[in-house]
């Protein structure tokens, strides 16, 4: 999207803009399409990407997962997308998604959220 302005300067977004009707589904699809090559260890929820590893071939589930982040920190560095380091959260056992806290063998929900609908 790009805004000509009278005196013929063209000024174009770097960000997908707040507030355009179908911005979160056009930020959502993009996204999809942009890492699909990942999409079996790395999905993505909008601006969330969830990272999933485990041991294979006598690799361990540690290096598996940093083979998993030089790949996908491979493919956004290729399309220019970037991450906010505050809110990344490397090699968890548990991560919260959605109200839920996602681990290895259960899903459940989260304790902070469920203590506000019951109050």
């Amino acid at each position: 999207m790009a805004v000509s302005t009278p005196n013929g300067m063209v000024w174009e977004w770097l960000v997908m803009p707040q507030g355009l009707k179908n911005a979160p589904a056009t930020f959502n699809r993009c996204i999809t399409h942009l890492l699909s090559s990942v999409c079996d260890f790395a999905p993505s929820y909008f601006d969330d990407v969830f990272i999933h590893s485990r041991a294979v071939n006598g690799k361990s589930k540690v290096e598996i997962h940093k083979e998993h982040l030089r790949k996908l920190f491979a493919l956004m560095r290729k399309h220019k997308l970037y991450a906010n380091l505050k809110r990344c959260i490397f090699g968890a056992s548990e991560i919260s998604a959605l109200g839920c806290l996602v681990g290895k063998n259960d899903v459940r929900p989260d304790s902070g959220k469920v203590r506000v609908i019951n109050e």
